[in-house]
């Protein structure tokens, strides 16, 4: 039986995911032990060591996972599909229509590489839902089937559909579990208003099986749009946490109309307050004039800093992944370089309609970092789920997987 990367127990039939509901603000009471305190409680989150005996990396795509004695595998040969490592699921199932939104976890154990891909997927029932898939390479991958679904409670903020935004792996002496946590922040909206979107947070133990955190809004998320005026007013989307250090997580989140970027701050990871925007517009004529959203911050080991892909709007609509970088991950962030990283491909292509939702994961030594992104075909509709390398340390542009020349991924 397949065992998750994320645990050390077989990976079973996903259980019904179950929302906890305290009587008292979850921040105080859903992760402590004993009586909840008087005051907010700041949670001593730290890189988890135990199950599955590799330890979170904040340094990397927020879930990498290591061990100094492991040597790094060398990249397995790349099939010939022009980027995409992840198709839509066959007809009929929850993922059949579209997916996208990848989020990737690495792991090293004492043995073998391990991998897990978070990502949303529509069926023809409709609905987005978050569903899991497993490799030994991050290319070749093993579906695990819908892992998270909409809420079945009228008030909250996730009835409509919910896409992955961020997957930590992080403990605290607080929480009552024996074994690792996981924490799943995830966009919602509801099915009233599928347009407005708010971020919500499940935790699980082996990756697969999650249950949902009550955030302080009425509906269980953890942030509201702001008020009427304010830049972020219209929703609040595709939440991406970093754990910068202990009791400092940020959120880097988007916003519309048009699209930008902002970030907001939390000591526990559940109580979070807005920093505002850190990435807006780019220049008239430039891939990301329309705006920029689902930004995917990480600590850069290499060059010191942060450096954050996002997804940039054209005029016309068309999406291409840019790259931005900062000196402390709050302020200064510009663009590096005056394009996208990585465009759409030509016609005929599987993402000739777009790119977007990118997904960073820093590689170990002389290895080339990885950009998971979702493709979007023709009709617009995400089509599958793609991975590029770059094409040296400083990031400028990627390679497609299976483009270029096959002897550079053996």
């Amino acid at each position: 039986m397949e065992r998750s990367a994320c645990c050390s127990r077989p990976i079973k039939p996903a259980a019904p995911t179950r929302r906890l509901l305290p009587s008292v603000p979850p921040h105080r009471a859903l992760l402590r032990r004993g009586p909840p305190s008087p005051t907010p409680a700041r949670l001593p989150l730290r890189l988890e060591t135990r199950p599955p005996r590799v330890s979170a990396n904040p340094t990397a795509a927020g879930c990498l996972g290591r061990r100094d004695d492991v040597a790094a595998a060398a990249p397995p040969f790349c099939p010939p599909s022009e980027g995409r490592v992840l198709e839509l699921g066959t007809a009929g199932e929850w993922d059949a229509v579209e997916i996208g939104s990848p989020i990737v976890c690495r792991f090293l154990g004492d043995e073998q590489e391990r991998w897990l891909i978070w990502y949303h997927g529509r069926g023809p029932t409709g609905g987005d839902g978050i569903g899991l898939a497993t490799s030994a390479n991050g290319i070749h991958w093993s579906r695990q089937g819908l892992v998270l679904g909409q809420s079945g409670d009228w008030w909250a903020f996730d009835t409509g559909g919910l896409r992955p935004g961020q997957v930590l792996s992080m403990s605290s002496a607080k929480v009552i579990s024996p074994g690792a946590f996981y924490w799943l922040y995830y966009e919602g909206h509801a099915e009233q208003n599928p347009q407005q979107a708010r971020p919500g947070l499940a935790i699980g133990q082996d990756g697969r099986n999650w249950a949902r955190i009550e955030g302080e809004h009425p509906t269980g998320a953890l942030l509201d749009p702001g008020e009427p005026g304010e830049w972020d007013s219209a929703t609040v989307a595709a939440p991406r946490v970093v754990l910068h250090g202990p009791g400092d997580l940020r959120m880097y989140y988007h916003s519309s109309e048009p699209p930008r970027i902002g970030v907001a701050r939390s000591g526990d990871g559940i109580k979070w307050e807005k920093v505002g925007k850190v990435l807006g517009p780019g220049p008239a004529g430039g891939f990301d004039e329309g705006g920029t959203m689902r930004g995917h911050a990480v600590q850069d080991g290499r060059r010191g800093g942060y450096v954050m892909a996002y997804e940039g709007v054209a005029a016309d609509g068309r999406r291409s992944i840019g790259l931005a970088e900062s000196p402390d991950g709050l302020t200064g962030w510009r663009r590096r370089g005056g394009g996208p990283v990585l465009g759409p491909s030509e016609e005929g292509g599987w993402d000739e309609g777009g790119v977007g939702s990118p997904c960073l994961v820093p590689m170990d030594g002389d290895q080339r970092w990885r950009l998971y992104y979702a493709g979007v075909g023709k009709d617009g509709r995400g089509t599958g789920i793609g991975m590029a390398v770059a094409d040296g340390p400083d990031l400028s542009s990627f390679t497609r997987c299976g483009g270029g020349n096959a002897a550079d991924w053996v």
